[in-house]
């Protein structure tokens, strides 16, 4: 017995010292591979990356690995995702394409090609952009200009579904890629400069069927229909052109809104400051909804009766931040209207609202009621022409996502610097053209700098350092473990930046301007950055003279760079 015993004891041992190995092996395996999964980093859009072998010690060793043109030029917006061994990265144009390919070295594993028409762009507000696509579960799902929402096999890019989600004669396209909760594919669509009523919609994974549709723009006997003027709500605008954010412990997705139909405030209320319940619901605002039913459950309207196309689309950033001595789920977000909001997730609470940028249209916001305190001379009406509005319709920030870093505790905006004139005037309904009865032009900013590169405090809502940039309209953003961020720039460069010091430490000039955000992830235990570069045509049009110098300071492009530490 004394001689089993032994045996057992070596037995167990080994087999102690095999799941040990197996674990060891399994971690270091998990270690050498990190995913960027989802548009934004992870389903609270931070954009963070815990990856640090690309630091702040050793990023101007950084080289191009490999380069794949897209096929496409102008707008090219894409955040690629990495999943496993493999890239999907989309163009412009519909996306015209969407590869799959090894994200070691840029071969290609397959190519889908949409066949978007190009008689979408007069439907397209501001050009034929593409901001990428999701995956979940083996597939693929990407929102085309089109307006079908498509299903890919991620193995092989054949045509798993496809089903129409609107129709882009009437302005309405899908510019942004859904947000997949479970078995639910939500998307949204562009169009507020059309006239179109917004909505969310959500699509079985499976199949394709839709499963719910909630209108941002309540219709009659829905509560928030009186907040418009007669049946303007029916053109009401209220778009949803951007990404969701996703809470997973609390079940609740975060979906931005656009400006309100049309732009002329006559048509939708009495047309001056003193708006009274004619907020225009749920336009310029954050819809938190039950992913499940699509049901609202709290919303915060950013610009109430919006007067300036102060679009509440930007992205929802969610993080845990120390408030007061307590940890508090936040939601964050800058606005165009120039406001860095901060708010409880949990409760739709506004806790803080601060300028992030120069503000002159309104005094304040109102944390009770979120209202901003209005300065009535800057609120253009058929009767007044407002001169001078900070910031001008492009927001303090725009589109191009910022990110959040819970290593520094800070958030990194790229923000624009520019003002404008406005004046309403009459305007007529007419489906799949402009509907805005606005006459606006942009005019630059205060100082010397028309973009700037902002590293924020939102607990103390404050600027900690910033760059000053020659353009607007600057690329998006992603923070490191390294103690980086990584960022573009309109006039053709792609930097990294000392994410505490606020110091250029390396840059790259891949030959046209860049608007997309750039992300990262490690193959094999190296670590990779990926951007897509390629500037837009469209948006600069609206811009005047600040335009023209823009347009012309690099030409068109569409390719994906990625980089790595040379050897």
């Amino acid at each position: 017995m004394k001689g089993a015993n032994g045996l057992w004891r070596r037995l167990f041992a080994g087999a102690g010292m095999m799941a040990l190995a197996l674990s060891t092996w399994l971690g270091v395996a998990c270690a050498q591979n990190r995913d960027w999964r989802y548009h934004g980093g992870d389903p609270g859009n931070t954009r963070f990356s815990p990856l640090d072998q690309i630091n702040t010690g050793n990023v101007g060793n950084l080289r191009v690995l490999y380069a794949l043109q897209l096929g496409a030029l102008r707008a090219n917006e894409d955040t690629p995702i990495v999943v496993g061994d493999t890239m999907y990265v989309a163009s412009s144009w519909g996306p015209k394409y969407v590869y799959a390919i090894d994200a070691r070295n840029g071969a290609k594993k397959w190519t889908y090609e949409s066949n978007v028409p190009e008689s979408v762009m007069p439907y397209a507000c501001c050009d034929v952009d593409t901001r990428g696509v999701a995956y979940s579960d083996g597939k693929i799902f990407v929102g085309q200009l089109d307006g079908n929402l498509v299903a890919l096999d991620a193995a092989t890019g054949k045509l798993v579904w496809k089903t129409k989600v609107v129709e882009y004669k009437e302005g309405k396209v899908i510019t942004s890629p859904p947000t997949v909760i479970g078995n639910k594919v939500i998307t949204g669509y562009a169009g507020g400069e059309y006239g179109v009523r917004g909505a969310l919609q959500a699509y079985d994974a499976e199949s394709g069927k839709l499963l719910w549709r909630t209108y941002t723009i309540p219709g009659p006997g829905e509560p928030g229909n009186d907040t418009w003027k007669g049946d303007s709500w029916k053109h009401g605008g209220g778009s949803t052109w951007l990404v969701g954010s996703y809470d997973p412990e609390l079940n609740v997705l975060y979906w931005g809104t656009s400006n309100p139909g049309p732009w002329n405030t006559a048509v939708r209320g009495p047309g001056g400051s003193d708006y009274g319940k004619f907020t225009n619901l749920y336009t310029s605002s954050v819809l938190a909804l039950d992913p499940d039913t699509g049901k609202i459950k709290w919303h915060i309207q950013y610009t109430p009766y919006d007067a300036w196309d102060y679009d509440g689309v930007n992205e929802s950033v969610l993080a845990d931040l120390t408030i007061d001595g307590q940890k508090v789920p936040v939601l964050m977000h800058a606005d165009r209207n120039g406001f860095f909001y901060v708010a409880n997730r949990k409760t739709g609470e506004l806790i803080s609202a601060r300028p992030y940028v120069y503000v002159n249209w309104a005094e304040g916001v109102d944390l009770k009621s979120a209202r901003p305190i209005e300065i009535a001379d800057k609120r253009p009406t058929l009767q007044h022409k407002a001169t001078d509005i900070c910031p001008s319709l492009f927001g303090g920030k725009d589109w191009q996502p910022m990110s959040y870093s819970p290593q520094t505790g800070l958030v990194y905006i790229s923000s624009n610097n520019m003002c404008m004139d406005m004046k309403d005037v009459d305007i007529d309904y007419h489906q799949g053209m402009f509907y805005l009865g606005n006459d606006f032009q942009i005019t630059r900013g205060h100082g010397d700098y028309l973009g700037r590169l902002i590293a924020w405090d939102p607990v103390n809502q404050k600027e900690v350092w910033g760059i000053n940039e020659r353009f607007p309209y600057n690329g998006g953003i992603i923070s490191t473990a390294g103690g980086l961020i990584f960022y573009g720039t309109f006039d053709g460069w792609f930097r990294a930046v000392d994410a505490r010091a606020g110091k250029i430490l390396w840059q790259f000039a891949p030959g046209s301007g860049i608007n997309a955000a750039p992300m990262t992830y490690q193959i094999d235990g190296k670590q990779y950055v990926g951007v897509v570069v390629g500037r837009p045509q469209g948006t600069p049009s609206f811009m005047g003279e600040i335009g023209k110098e823009m347009l012309a300071a690099t030409p068109q492009g569409g390719a994906l760079f990625v980089f790595g530490l040379g050897s």
